[in-house]
């Protein structure tokens, strides 16, 4: 089971979604969240999605820090889990 990770972002809205990818403009609101991570809704133990992509004014970064804003490419079966108002959170392990 996963553990809960550092990171968290709230989703502001869903731009675009697809079956196994979607794009988000997101806050974070605790730690930094990096391109690699694997984050999911509670309960952790449900399926995963990897941050593919962070783009800061357009541009892409490796990572967005509390409290920044950032536009952000997720993929992974949970995605369809994502609606405004909703809090991911990074996990560990498998």
């Amino acid at each position: 089971m996963p553990q809960r990770g550092d990171a968290r972002l709230s989703i502001h809205s869903v731009e675009e979604r697809e079956a196994t990818a979607a794009v988000c403009i997101v806050r974070c609101v605790r730690g930094a969240a990096r391109t690699g991570q694997r984050f999911a809704v509670e309960p952790y133990d449900a399926p995963t999605m990897t941050l593919e992509e962070i783009l800061r004014y357009e541009r892409p970064v490796a990572f967005v820090d509390a409290p920044h804003n950032a536009k952000v490419r997720l993929t992974g079966e949970a995605v369809g889990m994502l609606v405004r108002g909703a809090v991911i959170t990074a996990v560990l392990g498998e």
